[in-house]
């Protein structure tokens, strides 16, 4: 028997990545699709042929036939559409950043455990094949001792109407993107981070966060990364240890239809000597849902849990007191 997603707002990022990577899998299906617009609502459904469409949020999570809500809705709607979920016996995968406060996870983590669900963020980098293989090469010691891994991720948007735009729904930069590579840097090294250091510019009309550069220090290695909203699209992921590089190319957009690549390098300059790990082409989105299924079904623990959501968050919401107050700040 599938397992029944239902999934709250009609996004751009539910329509064109993760509800056609759910599409026509064994294990479980999109069933039904949640807008405050029933006609958008319907438009979407039929579009990406999800049997049932609901005209607000609250009959989607209380429809007895779906067992997981999907929750791509804008930042600062998060943890009440998550807890709202939780107390209907719903299994839960919100979108990143689940939370723009640390201290909303504990309400989260209270009543998952109250009600007996499976409750987590959305990371699909913890699933991809090409950053599972970047962990166990990192932590097995084949660069050598790492002691540093840089970062870079922009992408350009100056449109007023775009969520990322407005302060108010947690846009900006550092929340939109800068989770990754903290994200990602925690995930590879198995660490959190003792202190950071951060600068940020703002843009004068929107008010959010357009670049900011981070450092942060672990107890074995350092990150440093920079993020931008208005920036030449780029990104990129480097970890350096004392013998080899490991670069992967493409870390966070990871393509649904061609293979992707990382490589390990000596250090020549030019960079014409390198190791290509290649992997088989694979849709991060379909893999997500897949892990968050078959943690449902088999009582297992979720990719992204909400402790690791928690520690996250305390990260990012130190990044902003340490940019404002412009000082370092100890974690």
């Amino acid at each position: 028997m599938k397992l029944k997603w239902g999934v709250l707002g009609a996004s751009k990022l539910a329509r064109e990545k993760v509800i056609p990577a759910m599409a026509g899998h064994q294990a479980f299906e999109v069933n039904a699709i949640a807008s405050r617009d029933m006609e958008k609502a319907r438009e979407a459904a039929e579009k990406l042929a999800v049997p049932r469409y609901f005209g607000s949020y609250e009959a989607l999570i209380q429809d007895p036939e779906i067992d997981v809500v999907y929750i791509p809705l804008p930042n600062d709607l998060h943890v009440e559409y998550t807890l709202k979920c939780i107390e209907a016996g719903k299994h839960v995968l919100c979108e990143k950043p689940l939370s723009l406060k640390a201290a909303d996870m504990d309400r989260l983590i209270q009543a998952r455990d109250k009600h007996q669900v499976k409750v987590g963020e959305a990371f699909m980098v913890q699933s991809h094949p090409q950053w599972i293989k970047a962990r166990q090469i990192v932590q097995g010691g084949d660069l050598g001792k790492v002691s540093l891994i840089h970062g870079f991720f922009s992408y350009y948007n100056v449109k007023p109407e775009n969520i990322r735009n407005k302060p108010e729904h947690g846009g900006g930069a550092i929340w939109d993107i800068g989770c990754y590579p903290v994200f990602t840097s925690r995930m590879v090294l198995g660490e959190e981070p003792i202190r950071l250091v951060a600068s940020m510019e703002y843009d004068p009309g929107f008010g959010t966060d357009k670049l900011a550069s981070v450092m942060m220090e672990f107890p074995s290695a350092r990150a440093v990364f920079s993020v931008s909203t208005q920036l030449v699209p780029y990104q990129r992921m480097q970890f350096f240890g004392e013998q080899k590089e490991l670069e992967i190319r493409i870390p966070f957009n990871a393509p649904p239809d061609r293979p992707c690549e990382i490589r390990i390098a000596t250090g020549d300059i030019f960079r014409e000597n390198f190791d290509p790990l290649s992997f088989e082409t694979c849709n991060q989105y379909t893999l997500q849902a897949e892990d968050f299924t078959k943690a449902v079904v088999e009582d297992g623990e979720v990719p992204v849990t909400l402790e690791n959501s928690k520690a996250n968050a305390k990260v990012l919401e130190a990044i902003f007191r340490s940019a404002k107050e412009r000082k370092w700040i100890d974690l």
